[in-house]
């Protein structure tokens, strides 16, 4: 297998480079595969801060109940609470639903 030789133009100062993935005479990078590997890392980079962002910022009850002021807490969790029982009767409709539907 021989190796080609690719001449790729650069699109900043207009030079020819062959066999590079940055131009020799600017230095900007030229190598499509090397400019998409790049954009996916990006891309990687990104959900991954996106992901640890959602995981550091808890929902409000759960930082009330967190917060130093007692009073606070108990908002934050009367807030919790009320929610968990919504859940709950929520779980428990879909569940009565599903059996009635079963027959």
């Amino acid at each position: 297998m021989s190796k080609t030789n690719s001449l790729v133009k650069c699109n900043h100062c207009g030079v020819f480079t062959e066999n590079s993935d940055y131009c020799k005479n600017c230095g900007a990078l030229i190598s499509f595969k090397k400019k998409r590997e790049l954009k996916v890392e990006a891309f990687k980079q990104q959900q991954i801060e996106e992901a640890r962002i959602e995981i550091e910022n808890p929902g409000l009850a759960e930082r009330l109940i967190k917060h130093p002021n007692f009073l606070f807490k108990i908002v934050g969790w009367v807030l919790y609470s009320v929610f968990l029982v919504i859940s709950a009767i929520g779980a428990f409709l879909a569940w009565f639903v599903a059996m009635v539907a079963a027959g």
